[in-house]
Parts: structure tokens; sequence; C-alpha cells
């Protein structure tokens, strides 16, 4: 395909304004693309090469701009490209405005009569120009980049512009070449989506899909050695989880850097989040996997930073190692890091994305005999609290919540799995009770009865025990034993005199309480010295925000 019939198409496409008629356009261009229908899915997306893999042709504006100034003539400088790409706002505009092809240079193929450039030959300067490294690199880049400006014309320059800095622009994403590859191909949007998912790969698909049709497309599975994009949260609560799935699946929600693991029996692969290749930056990672998995595999997981004592260290510690290319060996020494893996999505030659998790984690602590991720499935919200309390003592960032049942879907942010929001509201409450503590937290007071200020006194709203270390126990003890005013075994009756701020995730109508309301997992903050007991919020103001929360309003 010529480069130019590709530039007509993508200008078509950029013409368009509706979702339907661009869809139409991208798979008319697809049904003429023949060869170059693997390069051209890329090409209409901004993107060179396959998403899974981590090649870049690492080129800055700096670099486009002095090629497009060479091939523009002597009276162009970089600065002046620059200049103009600032007022224009588009680098595709401002190479389209010069005309090239009447320079000559070591990568100007031979300058004179220009040549019609195809995608494939485009394509393939530009596999070249990600190869180029070391000394000289730049310089032999500048040329390669100049002898393809040298032999466009408007159009084309346009797009290999914004294509050489990932700024395509034209109103195609990822659903749209999806919706264009299964139109183009006559095959189920249904069966391309799961085959994009598996593979990564749209130019793959979109191949596949033309010359094998569905069936083609069910035989593609996952391969260990090509990442797929990782399955996201969003922000959640408990009450929604329990509320829409009936019981969750509970992990701590760690501070770390997400890693896919793979495994193929004999040699260990690393990614980030991005599906950069990050093995060689984590040696003690390999190492762990190789020792540790008992079968070709592809896992989920983070990594984290720990200190001499196993207790996680913050999470710019752990991008410390994974940025690391050079002398991996002393940062290994100046900051250790472990796997905590929590899912499965292939075992030994088996797809698991369609497995429900519950089963994924099994199948996981079947092959993984250490850094398993501990999961909790549960219907009680004192448990989920429980279990956030401790994933908040060991140092670690809270919950996630997932449905036991959810499948996996790579790049999806969906309502399976949830990050558990971070307390929004607060309150002042009154401290008016407590319960001594067990095990090891036996000589502190550990759960505290909280209560709202009334006009005829304190009427109780909740206990909280959430978000409390040990050291603060300890400073709680001291300062409320000399309020004490009666104890019951564990329980003490505690004289108001101390303002506690409390983080909530909803106040709930409940019989529970004195004051009629129930706070939704409530975390301490801290106590507000600086308040007396007739600061402290009031049944009222709990009652607004219950109303407020009730009906919508501000």
């Amino acid at each position: 395909m010529e480069f130019a019939a590709f530039a007509e198409d993508a200008a078509a496409i950029e013409a368009e304004s509706a979702d339907l008629a661009i869809v139409e356009s991208v798979r008319d261009l697809f049904e003429a693309a023949g060869e170059d229908l693997p390069t051209v899915t890329r090409f209409v997306q901004g993107r060179v090469f396959p998403a899974h893999e981590s090649t870049t042709l690492d080129i800055g504006p700096a670099l486009c701009y002095e090629a497009i100034a060479r091939a523009a003539g002597q009276n162009v400088s970089a600065a002046d490209v620059e200049s103009r790409v600032a007022t224009v706002g588009d680098v595709g505009e401002v190479a389209a405005d010069y005309e090239f092809g009447g320079q000559r240079g070591l990568g100007s193929f031979g300058g004179g009569g220009r040549e019609a450039l195809t995608v494939g030959e485009v394509a393939a300067e530009l596999d070249t120009l990600a190869t180029l490294d070391g000394s000289g690199s730049q310089d032999r880049k500048l040329d390669v980049l100049f002898g393809l400006f040298n032999r466009t014309d408007p159009d084309e320059a346009r797009y290999l512009a914004r294509i050489v800095l990932s700024e395509m622009r034209i109103g195609v994403g990822e659903g749209t070449v999806r919706d264009a590859i299964a139109a183009a191909f006559d095959v189920p949007i249904e069966a391309v989506e799961r085959a994009l998912h598996v593979s990564n790969d749209y130019g793959l698909v979109a191949t596949v899909a033309r010359d094998e049709g569905e069936d083609g497309l069910d035989d593609i599975h996952l391969e260990i050695g090509r990442p797929v994009q990782a399955m996201l949260a969003q922000a959640g609560t408990v009450s929604e989880a329990l509320g829409d799935w009936g019981r969750a699946a509970v992990e701590w929600k760690y501070d770390g850097a997400r890693v896919q693991v793979h495994y193929d029996g004999d040699s260990v692969s690393l990614y980030s989040r991005n599906m950069e290749d990050v093995t060689d930056p984590l040696p003690e990672i390999v190492s762990f996997v190789e020792t540790n998995l008992g079968a070709p595999a592809i896992l989920d997981g983070e990594v984290v930073a720990v200190d001499d004592d196993g207790d996680p260290l913050p999470f710019q510690a752990v991008l410390r190692r994974f940025r690391r290319k050079h002398d991996v060996a002393k940062a290994r020494e100046e900051v250790e890091v472990e796997l905590r893996a929590f899912d499965c999505l292939h075992a030994d030659g088996e797809d698991l994305l369609d497995t429900p998790l519950t089963d994924r984690h099994d199948r996981l602590g079947s092959l993984l005999s250490a850094g398993v991720a501990e999961v909790a499935v549960t219907d009680d919200p004192d448990e989920v609290a429980a279990v956030e309390t401790a994933a908040l003592d060991a140092g670690h960032e809270g919950i996630m919540l997932k449905d036991p049942e959810s499948t996996y879907s790579p790049g999806r942010r969906g309502k399976h799995w949830l990050k558990r929001k971070p307390d929004v509201e607060t309150l002042d409450l009154v401290a008016t009770g407590a319960e001594w503590g067990e095990g090891r937290r036996a000589e502190f007071l550990g759960t505290f009865e909280l209560s709202v200020r009334t006009p005829d006194g304190f009427e109780t709203i909740g206990n909280v025990a959430t978000g409390i270390t040990d050291e603060e126990l300890a400073d709680l003890t001291d300062l409320l034993e000399p309020h004490v005013r009666s104890e019951d075994g564990q329980t003490v009756d505690v004289a108001p005199a101390v303002v506690f701020e409390v983080g909530y995730e909803e106040i709930q109508t409940s019989p529970t309480y004195s004051s009629g309301f129930a706070l939704r997992f409530p975390r301490f903050l801290g106590v507000r010295a600086d308040k007396d007991l007739e600061d402290a919020d009031s049944l009222a103001r709990v009652e607004r925000l219950a109303d407020h929360a009730a009906t919508g309003s501000d």
C-alpha cells in the first residue's frame, strides 16, 4: 500500500465527526490494506509497534523538528519548526506546510525524482530507527528521518510526523479499531475483543480475522512472553461491594508496583503495568519465581520494597529499582524487593481469563509455593474491617475488594475490582467508652465508643478500632484512663472529655446506637486537642449529612 493512500484515508477519517462514520472509514482502510494490514492497524492509532512490545523509537520532538527542518531546506531551522509547532499546536500541520523532496543527504534515498513511498518502507525505516543505539546513533536517526520526510508530499508528511511522535489524533481509538476489524472481515465483535484481550496485538487479530475468520480468532490464546494489559480497579466502598455482589474477596492493597510474571518453565520475564520489560532490574524476583513456581504460568501481582525487618517501604523505593538499568547489584543492596502474587492468568497451557476469581486464586496457590497474597471471601462487614486493619497495621495502603465470581478483563477498569475509597468526610466525635484490647494489645484500650453531642448530653453512633497504630493506642490509653468512670470486664465507661476526628464511608440509620445512626467503616484520624466538648459535632449535623447523602443534595 502506498503511504500516500494511507495518508489520504487518514485525512478522510480525521474529517469525520460521527463515530459510526469513523468506524466505516477505518473499515474501508483495512479492507484495502492488503499485506500491510498489521502495520496499518497500528499506524491508524499512532503506534509503530504492537501494543505488547516495549520497543520504542526513542525520538523526541527536537530530533523530529531537526529532520523536518533539514528536509525543508537551508532557510528553515529546527527552531523555526519548533516555533511554528508552538503556534499551531500540531507537528503534522507544520510538516505539511513545507515543500519536501529537493534536499540531498545520506538518508535522502538519492534525492532527485521522488519515488512513491510505501507503508512497508515507512515501517521498515522506523524499525531501523528503533534499533539504533550507542555513539553516533542520534546522527544516524536524523539521517533516516530526513530521508523519509524528503520523500513525502504534504499529506504524507502530516501523518508521518504524527506517527513518529505518537500524536496521530484522528479520532481512532482501540474500540474503533476493534469495531472496524469486525465490520471489515465479517466476524463478531465479541470474538475480536476476546482475541485482543489475550494477544494485545491489533495487527495479529486483524490478519487472523481476515484470513481465518471467527474460528481463527477463537484459536488465539495467551502466550508466555507476550504481556497483556493489566485488569484495573476503580474507587468504591465496602457497602457497594457487598450490596452488588453479596460477598467480596478482600485483599491487602500493597504500596508497590504492578508486575506481570511470565514463566515458560525455563526462563522468567517480568513486565510493568505499561508492559515494559523489567526483568533485568529485578533479578531476585526472577530467582524467586524460578525457585517457587512449579509450572509454566502468567501471574499478576505487585513488587513491594521491604526493609531489613520485612516491613514495606514507600512506593518510591520500588520505582528506584524498576528504573535502574545500570548498577543493578548496587541497587539491590540498597532496596530489597519481594513479589506478592494475587492472580493467575495462565497455568500450564490453560488460559484462565474466563475462570472465576476464587478459582484463579486457588490455582495460583497450587502453583506458587510462596509469595501468594492472602484473600478472604466474606459477606461480613466486620471481617472486611478486620482485614483492612491488618493491612494498615502492616504498613500497606488499605484493601482491594473483588467480585469472587469475576473474570479477568485485561485493560478494563470496571466495577468488579474496587479500591476502597479514602475517607472523604469526617466528624468530630466524643469518646464515651472503650474496650481493652487482646493479645499483644491487651494492655491498651483498643476499641473506642463514639458519641455525638445533643442538647441533653451525648448519644452513641458507633465504635472505632481501625487506623490506630500501637503507639497511638498507648497514647490514647494514657489520655483516657484519667476519665474512666467504671469497668465491667473488658468494657470501660469513659466520661466525655476527649474529641476524636473520625473518617467514615457513609452514615446509615441504625437501631443499634442511641443516636439512631451508625457510621459505616469509621477510621480514627486523630485527637482534636484543639476542640472542647461543645465543639464536637452535633446529632443535628449528622442528621443533615445523612439526609444529604440519601437525597443527593449538596
